[in-house]
């Protein structure tokens, strides 16, 4: 879900199940799971905060290609399963990814799982974070408007998109002048060389 949306670590630990419709093929972006510091902390474990994001842009809806649509309905089967195996133990805190008592993810946990998928995929290692990255660069090699990639990814001004993905504009100016020549060359005057 992170290389097809873009979500930032903290929104996809913070995403609640009433923030996505499956039916519609959206998500909402309304909260980020963030740890409360050890100076604010009232127990002993870590604790945990939804806190609403800090710009508008960064309040945002996001379409779901139909693969992520289907692999948030299989994982939505396995988690009504964990709940059920976890009986009382299962706290109902409505979170999308959650460990198997529902509780919220510890970032450190999530990325040893991700580094462990990686190295079984026979993957090269990266942070989950990278993946934020992949989704972007994905987008601009597909074409995607770089306004649209900035609103998926809650980017505040569309420059800091352009800053940070300029690498991919190299391979993409290739692909444009060669829609220009089809482009210009479609008249049979062009084709003649007027």
């Amino acid at each position: 879900m992170a290389t097809a949306t873009g979500l930032r670590q903290g929104e996809a630990l913070g995403l609640r199940w009433r923030d996505v419709d499956l039916d519609v093929g959206q998500l909402r972006v309304a909260h980020s799971l963030q740890r409360v510091p050890i100076a604010r902390r009232t127990g002993r474990g870590p604790e945990f905060v939804l806190a609403e994001p800090k710009t508008d842009r960064s309040r945002r809806a996001i379409h779901l290609p139909g693969v992520v649509i289907a692999a948030l309905r299989e994982h939505r089967v396995r988690q009504l399963e964990e709940r059920f195996a976890s009986g009382a133990a299962w706290q109902d805190l409505d979170l999308v990814f959650c460990t198997t008592v529902g509780t919220p993810m510890v970032a450190r946990n999530l990325s040893r799982a991700f580094a462990h998928l990686l190295k079984q995929a026979g993957l090269p290692s990266i942070r989950f974070h990278d993946l934020r990255h992949s989704a972007a660069t994905l987008m601009l090699a597909q074409g995607v408007s770089p306004r649209v990639i900035m609103e998926t990814l809650g980017h505040s001004q569309i420059g800091m998109t352009m800053n940070l993905y300029a690498h991919v504009m190299p391979s993409m100016q290739r692909e444009a002048a060669d829609l220009m020549d089809a482009a210009l060359c479609g008249s049979t005057a062009d084709r003649h060389g007027s």
